[in-house]
């Protein structure tokens, strides 16, 4: 069992093969919490969004058509290039900056800058609880007071929770894709402090992956 700064270095390496084997892999059409994040974050008259674990920049891209101004970081310098390459193509480049930022590290942005943060299956990569709520402290710090927060995991009633190789932690590897599989008790944690508005349930892929979406705010 690999220790987590070694875990974090493989997977890092694993992400950039799989964008450089295959870019866009993930096609060009939104997210569907993507598209359910832009009208929530329009809603509360959000303008701009940092975007954690962007990848190549599917649900960037649609938040800027949509008429937001994107930061999008990602630890995948392959994934942002095909991003960057995207946005210059529709005209984006205005709207969407990129930086590679691995969120283990403090997050790259001035305190209260940002109105909205979304986070598509990013918080459920190989990251401990420990790193998790460092993370959550680190958007709650970014964002301006009554900003959102939407972001996706895949839950513990998901049929590769407990399969392929156990990292402590709820971490199980499988296909070499490591993931931290979260227990409702995990979310309502990382809502402490927060108005959790939704933890909504919904499947996603071929397998299919069951996810939550949460969606929370800071008070203002």
């Amino acid at each position: 069992m690999a220790d987590e700064q070694e875990l974090a270095e493989i997977q890092q390496r694993h992400w950039q093969d799989t964008y450089t084997a295959h870019p866009g892999m993930y096609g060009e059409q939104p997210s569907d919490p993507a598209v359910h994040a832009a009208a929530v974050f329009k809603a509360a008259g959000a303008k701009d969004v940092l975007e954690l674990g962007a990848g190549h920049g599917r649900d960037a891209l649609f938040f800027a058509r949509e008429g937001l101004t994107v930061q999008a970081t990602d630890f995948s310098t392959i994934g942002l290039e095909q991003l960057r390459d995207v946005a210059r193509s529709q005209n984006l480049d205005e709207r969407v900056t990129t930086a590679v930022h691995d969120v283990r590290e403090p997050l790259p942005l001035p305190d209260a800058s940002v109105d909205a943060v979304f986070a598509h299956m990013l918080l459920c990569m190989a990251l401990s609880t420990k790193e998790l709520h460092t993370l959550v402290g680190g958007v709650r710090r970014v964002l301006r007071p009554g900003g959102t927060f939407v972001y996706t995991v895949r839950h513990t009633g998901d049929a590769h929770y407990g399969a392929g190789t156990a990292h402590g932690d709820d971490i199980y590897e499988h296909g070499g894709f490591a993931v931290h599989f979260f227990g409702r008790e995990l979310v309502d944690a990382l809502a402490d402090g927060w108005t959790l508005n939704e933890v909504h349930a919904f499947e996603e892929g071929d397998l299919p992956r069951r996810l939550w979406r949460v969606t929370q705010t800071l008070p203002r």
